[in-house]
C-alpha cells in the first residue's frame, strides 16, 4: 500500500483525472507521470492517491494544447515556482491568440477570393510607402533569400500587407529574415484583407535600385504582376507560382517564451569575435554542406563567449550552449547594421533570434547547428 493512501487501478485514475487510458500510458511511456506501481507479471499500472492532483493539472494542459515539454516543465515547477508556471501559461496563450489571428487573417482572404468573379485571382492593392524605410526593410531580408533550384519556393521575398503593415520575409531554410515597414494603402478598401504575394529575387533586386532617393514608392501587389514606381521610373515582374512555406509557425516557436536568454551585445565587437575565434567544421546531415561553426555561450551572469577560443568565466557554467553558422551570423550581423543588438537564445536545438536594440520590427532567425 502506497504511503499516500489506496492505489488506483488505471482506470479508477483515468475516470478521476480526465485522463484516458491510453493517454495515461503515453505519459508513462514519456516519463511525464510514471504510476507508483506496476504489476511485474501483468504489466497493470496502480497510481497513488498522491498523483491524482498532478494527473488532473496534466489533463487540463492537454486541453489547451500546451506541449509535451512545456507540461513537463509545469509538473517539475507547480509546487516550487508558482511565478516561472504562471509565465509558461501567459506565453502559450501568446501562441494560442496570434494563431487564431492567423485564422481570422486567413478567413478574411479566403471570403475575398470567394467573393471575387474570378476565384482563383486575388485582388490587387496598392501601397505607398516611405523609400528609405522599404529599402531598409529590403536590405534586412535579401541575404535570406533561399538559392537551391530544387526549393523555387523560398527564391523570392515574401510581401504580406495587413491593416497598414507591410511585411517581408525571407528564408533558405537554414535562416529567415523579416522586416516590417508602416504603408498606407492606395486604394479605398486595400486595408480590408491580408495580401500575400511572394516576388521573385530579380524582382527584388531591381526594385531596390529604384530606391536610392529616399523618394515615396508605390508599391502594387497582385496575383498577375508586382511593381515599383518611384517618381517616373517603375518596375515590374511576375509573382512566383509556388507557395511561399508557413513562416508564422517558425515565428511562434523562435521567438518570445520565458525561459529564453536576452543578451545586449555590440554588433562591431560581436563581428570582431566572430572573425577572431575559432571555428568547428561541420557538414550538415540534410544536403552535405560544409560550415564553419561558431559556439556561442552564455553563462549565469548573462555573459556571451564565443568558442573555442573564448572560454566562459571559471566561476560559473555556461546556461546556454549553441552552435551557429557563422557566416550566416555575420550576415545577419551586416543586415542589423551599427550600434547594439540583442541575441535571443535558449539552446542547442531551438532557432536563435537576431534583433535590433531599438527596433523591433526587422530581426533574423538562424537555426542552430548541431555540436
Amino acid at each position: 500500500m502506497d504511503g499516500g493512501g489506496r492505489l488506483l487501478g488505471i482506470g479508477e485514475m483515468a475516470r478521476a483525472s480526465g485522463l484516458s487510458i491510453s493517454a495515461l500510458r503515453f505519459y508513462d511511456g514519456a516519463g511525464v507521470l510514471a504510476p507508483a506501481s506496476v504489476d511485474p507479471g501483468t504489466g497493470y499500472r496502480r497510481y497513488a492517491q498522491r498523483q491524482l492532483p498532478a494527473a488532473r493539472l496534466l489533463a487540463g494542459l492537454r486541453r489547451i494544447g500546451m506541449p509535451l515539454a512545456e507540461i513537463t516543465r509545469i509538473l517539475e515547477l507547480r509546487g516550487s515556482d508558482p511565478a516561472a508556471v504562471s509565465r509558461l501559461l501567459d506565453a502559450h496563450l501568446r501562441r494560442l491568440e496570434e494563431g487564431l489571428a492567423d485564422a481570422r487573417r486567413e478567413a478574411a482572404r479566403l471570403r475575398v477570393l470567394c467573393a471575387a468573379a474570378e476565384p482563383s485571382a486575388e485582388p490587387e492593392v496598392r501601397l505607398t510607402v516611405p523609400g528609405r524605410e522599404l529599402a531598409a526593410a529590403v536590405d534586412a531580408v535579401r541575404f535570406a533569400v533561399g538559392a537551391d533550384p530544387g526549393l523555387p519556393m523560398l527564391g523570392g521575398v515574401h510581401f504580406e500587407f495587413d491593416r497598414d503593415v507591410l511585411r517581408l520575409v525571407a528564408t533558405d531554410r537554414y535562416r529567415m529574415a523579416v522586416s516590417e515597414v508602416c504603408a498606407a494603402p492606395g486604394n479605398p478598401g486595400d486595408g480590408d484583407a491580408v495580401t500575400r504575394v511572394t516576388a521573385p529575387v530579380s524582382f527584388v533586386d531591381a526594385a531596390r535600385a529604384l530606391l536610392t532617393g529616399g523618394w515615396p514608392a508605390t508599391l502594387t501587389l497582385g496575383s498577375a504582376a508586382v511593381s515599383l514606381r518611384v517618381r517616373d521610373r517603375r518596375v515590374t515582374g511576375t509573382p512566383m507560382e509556388h507557395d511561399f512555406p508557413d513562416y508564422r509557425r517558425l515565428l511562434r516557436t523562435a521567438t518570445g517564451g520565458p525561459d529564453r536568454r536576452r543578451v545586449t551585445v555590440d554588433v562591431a565587437g560581436l563581428r570582431e569575435r566572430l572573425t577572431a575565434a575559432e571555428t568547428r567544421t561541420v557538414v550538415r546531415t540534410d544536403d552535405g554542406a560544409r560550415c564553419a561553426v561558431s559556439v556561442l555561450t552564455v553563462d549565469a551572469t548573462n555573459r556571451l563567449t564565443v568558442s573555442p577560443a573564448e572560454t566562459p568565466t571559471a566561476s560559473t557554467d555556461p546556461v546556454v550552449r549553441v552552435g551557429v553558422d557563422r557566416e550566416f551570423l555575420l550576415d545577419a550581423l551586416d543586415a542589423v547594421g551599427a550600434g547594439q543588438l540583442v541575441l535571443e537564445l535558449d539552446g542547442p536545438i531551438r532557432p536563435l533570434a537576431v534583433r535590433r536594440l531599438d527596433d523591433d520590427r526587422a530581426f533574423s532567425i538562424l537555426m542552430p547547428v548541431r555540436i
